[in-house]
């Protein structure tokens, strides 16, 4: 059954409960946001007391009773202004959304899927069924009326005191239906309490996060930090804060939760990808300094610099570094990006810069096949010194954008495993009257060969993989690397203990085969 269909049919249910039957049914940054559709036979109002449900079709079971009241008059008259944050989103979409053009009815059918939802999260007993409101009365532009009648005809059967809640369920249910992540809405109250500015003072856990997937979802544990110290992996999903359910609940928000003084706890609830069943990680906070450059000279005159975000004064700590351990005319250089969770475009520009003489870093393209292209500043230290960069599933963001342009122009060969493949942009876009805002993704990043990094990643030209025996006792997988066994190492606890690092010692095996030592 087609979706049209279904939401004609939710429609029929409603006829029937104007006709007098009741029926029960279902309607279906560092750390530093489903109910079958249905199809109309004919509108409420014009129903006769005999129409029927094809035996054929499935309801879903389970919903209270409701009773149908059927108000005197329709309150149509503000229905314009209650929906004009929703034509508003609509056009937001259809202007910056990075995938053009967009399935006007896949929209359609998603915000009626989000009001739906609302409906049923109301668990009202009893409800106003309203004849569907005409075009004129909606706002609804002159070349989507007939595409939209579906959606007035939910409305008029899901409509209940919070209409409000609707219009907003609606939004969700439509941005929900592009199938992107990184795509969403959030209401007044969210957005408010995302846009509260930290205070400079990091108290927390200490890790990098992506807070656009279905859950908060670790990029990278900064290193010696609370996070690290707790065993958090990349990739680890947040699914509940002190016991707490986070489903559904928008990551910026969800990061607000883990924050919290230095010496106090909070109980993560984790889900790991290779293990079966979600468990509890208690973590003192601590207060965190976050670093930006890590940097030494390494036996057999090997300097190695260790980049952990990108920051405003990255570059420059970067350019210092490079220039103290230039001094020291090492045979080659090992550059560290493993767990670098990202930071500033900018940055990225300048620290790929240091590397490459000229050239194109990335292109950053948008829906209309329009590109803005980013290229070396042509002043790097560091253009000809043998090089070799690390990554792992840590590296994400604006450091996948500096390994995949390293890679492009075969500077240097990456070691480590696939990175976390974050590579695009999200715009947040305030509605107007205060109504919350629309975080929308308008571009994604490709590399110097027009390589997509977004949930691709980058591969190592030298795969190798490391994990801990404690997190294979605890039921990790090491098959969910999708290496051969021979590229995959097992550290012990006096491996850790000892800091054994197999990954640095095949970049300094590559970086030394690559000048015949």
């Amino acid at each position: 059954m087609n979706k049209s269909s279904r939401i004609r049919l939710g429609i029929i249910v409603v006829v029937i409960l104007l006709a007098g039957v009741t029926l029960s049914c279902q309607l279906a940054a560092p750390f530093l946001p489903q109910v079958e559709n249905t199809e109309v036979v004919e509108s409420p109002d014009t129903a006769s007391s005999d129409t029927v449900i094809d035996p054929e079709e499935e309801l879903p079971p389970g919903h209270p009773t409701v009773e149908a009241k059927v108000p005197e008059t329709v309150p149509t008259d503000e229905l314009e202004g209650l929906f004009a944050p929703f034509w508003e989103a609509w056009d937001i979409v259809h202007e910056q959304y990075v995938d053009q053009p967009v399935d006007d009815e896949a929209l359609m059918n998603g915000a009626v899927q989000g009001m739906l939802q609302v409906f049923e999260q109301a668990n009202q007993t009893t409800y106003e069924a309203l004849p569907a409101p005409s075009a004129d009365d909606t706002g609804t532009p002159e070349e989507l009326e007939e595409l939209f009648l579906p959606f007035w005809e939910t409305w008029a059967f899901a409509h209940h005191p919070d209409d409000q809640a609707l219009m907003q369920g609606a939004i969700s249910g439509m941005l929900e239906a592009l199938g992107d992540q990184h795509t969403s809405y959030m209401n007044p109250d969210e957005f408010t309490q995302a846009n509260i500015p930290l205070d400079g003072t990091y108290e927390g856990i200490g890790a990098w996060v992506d807070p656009n997937r279905e859950y908060l979802t670790i990029v990278s544990p900064m290193a010696g930090s609370p996070a690290e110290e707790a065993g958090l992996l990349p990739g680890d999903e947040i699914i509940a804060v002190d016991g707490d359910d986070m489903t559904g609940i928008d990551g910026n928000l969800v990061i607000r939760r883990v924050l919290g003084p230095a010496d106090s706890k909070v109980i993560l609830t984790i889900q790991r990808q290779g293990v079966e069943e979600p468990f509890d990680v208690e973590i003192t906070r601590a207060r965190i300094t976050i670093p930006s450059v890590e940097y030494h000279m390494m036996e057999d005159d090997i300097a190695y610099v260790q980049l952990l975000n990108f920051g405003d004064e990255t570059h420059q700590d970067l350019r210092s570094a490079l220039q103290e351990l230039l001094d020291q005319d090492p045979v080659g250089l090992i550059f560290d990006l493993r767990n670098n969770g990202g930071g500033f475009l900018s940055t990225a520009i300048e620290v790929t810069s240091e590397f490459i003489g000229e050239g194109v870093v990335m292109y950053e393209e948008y829906g209309d096949g329009s590109r803005d292209t980013f290229s070396a500043d042509g002043e790097g230290l560091a253009t000809d010194i043998s090089l070799v960069v690390l990554i792992n599933e840590g590296t994400a963001s604006a450091s996948e954008i500096v390994s995949g342009a390293i890679q492009d122009y075969n500077r240097a060969p990456l070691v480590g495993t696939t990175s976390f493949g974050k590579g695009s942009v999200q715009n947040w876009v305030p509605l107007k009257s205060n109504q919350g805002a629309i975080r929308i993704t308008i571009a994604r990043w490709l590399t110097p060969n027009e390589r997509l990094i977004h949930e691709i990643g980058l591969e190592p030209d030298y795969p190798l993989a490391v994990i801990s025996q404690a997190a294979i006792d605890e039921g990790f997988d090491i098959e969910s690397f999708g290496l051969p066994l021979d590229q995959v190492v097992i550290l012990s606890a006096e491996d850790i203990q000892e800091g054994r690092d197999p990954q640095l010692d095949k970049a300094v095996e590559v970086l030394l085969n690559s000048i015949g030592r």
